[in-house]
Parts: C-alpha cells; sequence; structure tokens
C-alpha cells in the first residue's frame, strides 16, 4: 500500500498517531448532474493546487492547547513559529507528499501546569485536506449536495462527503506500527461557479475503542493569496484547527498560514491506472 503523510498527532511521549491518505482512481459519486459537474469542477482545480502549492513557502504559527479533564480550562499552552512547505510530487502514478519544517522560533510556554510531563498535541499535515476533492481521492468519498450558505461574504455551495464503508479508508491512525481505518466525513464549501474550497469542517465521530479517542475534529479554512501587485487567483490554506479528545486527555492545536512567498519546483501528476 502506497500512502502519504498527512497528519502527525503526538498523543504521548511514546504514542505517535498518524493520518494517512491512500491514493486511489476517482470516481465522483452524487446525487444529481449539477454535484456532478461542480465536483468536476472542484477535482480540476485541486489538480491544478497540487502544481500551485509545492511552488509557494510561508510562514506557519501554531498554537497548542492542553485542556484540564473536567472543565474547559486550559492547564498548559505552547507556541512556535516554522518555515512551511509542502513538496507533492508523483511516482509511479502515485501521488505522494511530504511536508518541510524549520523552526524559526523556540517554543514558548504562555501557561505553565505544575505537572511539565503532559503531553501536548502534535498535528501536522491537516492544511492539506483539499486532497479530499483530489481525483486520487474522491473515490472514497460519497459527495450529496445539502444547499448554500453565506461565507465571508460569498455565497458559497455546501457539500456534505462521507468516507464510504468497505472501500480503501482514506484517512488511518498509526498508533506504534498499527494502523486503524477511519471513517472521515463532514462538509466543504465551494465557489459554485470556479470550484475552489473556501472552507474544509471533518472529523471522526465514532470512537476508536482501541487507542480511546472520542472524537477528532478539523476546520480548515483557505483564502485568496496576491504575489506581489499582480491579481491571482490562487487559494491557499490559511488557519487549521485540531481538536482531538480522549477518555481522559483533550487537546486543541491552531495553525496560522501567513507570508506566502514563491519559488520554483519541478513536479509532475499522473492517473494511477486500476
Amino acid at each position: 500500500m502506497n500512502c502519504s503523510q498527512t497528519a502527525r498527532l503526538m498523543l504521548s511521549r511514546c504514542a505517535v498517531v498518524t493520518v494517512v491518505l491512500c491514493a486511489v482512481t476517482s470516481t465522483l459519486r452524487a446525487q444529481d448532474k449539477p454535484v456532478n459537474e461542480l465536483l468536476d469542477r472542484t477535482a480540476e482545480q485541486m489538480t491544478k493546487f497540487v502544481d500551485q502549492f509545492s511552488d509557494v513557502k510561508c510562514t506557519e504559527h501554531v498554537s497548542q492547547e492542553r485542556f484540564g479533564k473536567d472543565n474547559n480550562k486550559v492547564e498548559r499552552r505552547a507556541e512556535a513559529t516554522y518555515d512551511y512547505l509542502v513538496i507533492l510530487s508523483n511516482a509511479g502514478g502515485e501521488l505522494s507528499l511530504d511536508e518541510s519544517r524549520l523552526e524559526v522560533q523556540a517554543p514558548g510556554k504562555v501557561k505553565k501546569s505544575k505537572d511539565q510531563s503532559m503531553p501536548m498535541l502534535v498535528s501536522n499535515g491537516f492544511a492539506t485536506l483539499f486532497l479530499i476533492f483530489h481525483p486520487y481521492y474522491a473515490n472514497s468519498f460519497s459527495f450529496t449536495s445539502v444547499g448554500e450558505e453565506m461565507l465571508d461574504g460569498r455565497r458559497l455551495a455546501k457539500i456534505h462527503f462521507a468516507h464510504i464503508r468497505n472501500t480503501r479508508s482514506v484517512a488511518a491512525l498509526a498508533v506504534k506500527g498499527r494502523e486503524y481505518p477511519l471513517d472521515l466525513s463532514g462538509t466543504a464549501w465551494i465557489d459554485p461557479q470556479s470550484g475552489l474550497v473556501a472552507k474544509i469542517d471533518a472529523g471522526v465521530t465514532s470512537e476508536v475503542e482501541d487507542i480511546g479517542m472520542k472524537a477528532l475534529r478539523s476546520e480548515v479554512r483557505f483564502a485568496p493569496v496576491r504575489f506581489g501587485n499582480k491579481p491571482s487567483d490562487y487559494w491557499f490554506p490559511v488557519e487549521a484547527s485540531v481538536e482531538v479528545e480522549t477518555a481522559r486527555q483533550h487537546w486543541r492545536n491552531v495553525h496560522n498560514f501567513s507570508d506566502y512567498k514563491q519559488f520554483s519546483v519541478s513536479t509532475e501528476q499522473q492517473v494511477a491506472k486500476q
């Protein structure tokens, strides 16, 4: 199985949890022709986005919070800043991605707890959830129109997505060498004309009993980015929040992406044949 890493969650000093996306050939499923046409436009945009996102780097600021067991009071908080880029490539017809982070500011604990051994959540890769709509991954989801909604002054189409049971899981938790498939579902807000994704809410609400995870929730927002004085239709992640709960622990991380800059990277894409 060829999988590409999309998120890493460190729940303790010895348990590393990784969310991985596995490449599949696309067959978009939807209830009507207008939705299929919108998904076709979105898939085309996501294919372009792979190249666009590989041509930029940015600054990522991460805020980590750990909450108390019996209330929502923050027990510990840490912050860090990174030079961030994602390299997306295609080898042998399989799409893969690698995140690169270079810390430019040491983590600063804004609020210290009495127990400094309390684990913090380390979350990577959630900014790439747009790949749900990429032709490599869309075959593992069903898509349904759930109307329209105004968001940041724009009327956007709302598309609900859900992992299709008995198909290859798009997301999995890898703990100590063992993988736990996840049924990822949620809603995306998409520009009905261009197919550009403005926001994605996704998560897992069913408990993964073997590791005690009760819920995983994430929200990613995208916005147009201009380089210099040139008009641009580039849309990139500007914020990604991740929240994880287990029976005993509760974390929330917020990633903010800013100061995008272009640089040159050569990539190719091919659709894998079944």
